[in-house]
């Protein structure tokens, strides 16, 4: 699906206040993009609030400094929420993603706009505003202020950068193109930092977080010959280890790094009960048809899903469905 862009400038211009919104357990693409959007809109003298249905990790509260970004639940409450003209969902379109912000978009008399670029999505009686194409939501967002002709500046583009950087792995995923890079550029010409980023997101482990890798990486499994690693997480692994939920964070891709390895999968229990599924392929098994399969979604290299299960329940049905998907 190409971006109407014409439609999306005629939207914004013709509206002024906007409540932008994004998936739970944010990462750096989804809270760049809201910010990234909430400076643009800004820049046209428009009203912009950005609230999530789960607070920012605290790794990835460097991203926001003002704490522009506000949790319901935490900060304010549903009944707290302004009516506005526009509520924008970045980054997913995915009901279930939304968390307890799901239940603010359905009640919302607002015009609703999806901007994403991942390949699932559900009707939100929304517009669409979407591009499976393009590696990160940020490059939209980027491309965007382009067609509204905002100029850049560092509180645009450092979080659009953080979110670029991320969704390509530090520009080494095969979504990466000549075209991110010429992006990339224009960000760094705004004022952006590449280094002052990458200390911020892979130069500040806690030991916590260390431990709870090595407790994640040592009960990694083989299937399939070694060319399927699996792996889980339990609630009470972040108790003994010291760390946070967010810390479980890019821990799929070392497993995915493993010599041999075509597909990882990892199974975190969730606080309030349930797991969180993580697909990553570097095959032909598309992750985001697996997702799909339990509800949810995301790209054909990677993809996850959430299943009311425990880890070992959640994990032995969703191997099940990627070593039919290897045949």
């Amino acid at each position: 699906m190409k971006i109407d862009w014409p439609k999306f400038i005629e939207t914004i211009r013709g509206h002024r206040t906007f409540l932008l919104t994004s998936h739970i357990r944010p990462d750096c693409d989804a809270l760049g993009s809201e910010l990234g959007m909430a400076g643009v809109l800004e820049a046209l003298g428009k009203e912009v609030l950005i609230v999530n249905g789960q607070p920012t990790p605290p790794n990835l509260a460097f991203i926001d400094p003002q704490r522009r970004i506000q949790a319901l639940g935490h900060d304010l409450a549903a009944d707290q929420l302004p009516q506005t003209d526009v509520l924008m969902v970045l980054d997913t379109g995915v009901w279930v993603q939304l968390g307890s912000m799901a239940d603010v978009v359905r009640a919302s008399k607002a015009r609703k706009i999806v901007v994403d670029h991942h390949v699932s999505g559900d009707d939100l009686e929304a517009l669409v505003f979407k591009d499976s194409q393009i590696e990160a939501t940020g490059r939209l967002v980027l491309e965007a202020a382009r067609q509204l002709d905002v100029a850049l500046t560092p509180s645009i583009a450092v979080p659009l950068f953080a979110a670029i950087a991320t969704d390509t792995g530090w520009f080494r995923f095969s979504s990466t193109r000549a075209s991110t890079y010429r992006a990339a550029a224009d960000l760094i010409d705004a004022g952006v930092r590449p280094d002052e980023i990458f200390a911020q997101l892979y130069e500040r482990d806690t030991i916590g977080r260390l431990r709870l890798r090595g407790l994640i990486l040592s009960r990694v499994q083989a299937d399939r010959e070694g060319r399927l690693m699996h792996s889980c997480v339990r609630k009470e692994d972040f108790t003994l280890t010291g760390a946070l939920p967010s810390d479980t964070e890019d821990v799929i891709n070392m497993i995915l790094a493993i010599e041999g390895v075509q597909v990882a999968v990892i199974a975190i229990e969730q606080p309030q009960g349930g797991s969180k599924i993580s697909l990553r392929s570097r095959c032909e098994v598309d992750c985001s048809r697996v997702a799909e399969h339990f509800g949810g979604g995301g790209h054909k290299a990677a993809a996850g899903a959430f299943l009311n299960e425990l880890p070992h329940v959640a994990i032995a049905r969703v191997l099940d469905a990627v070593r039919a998907a290897m045949r």
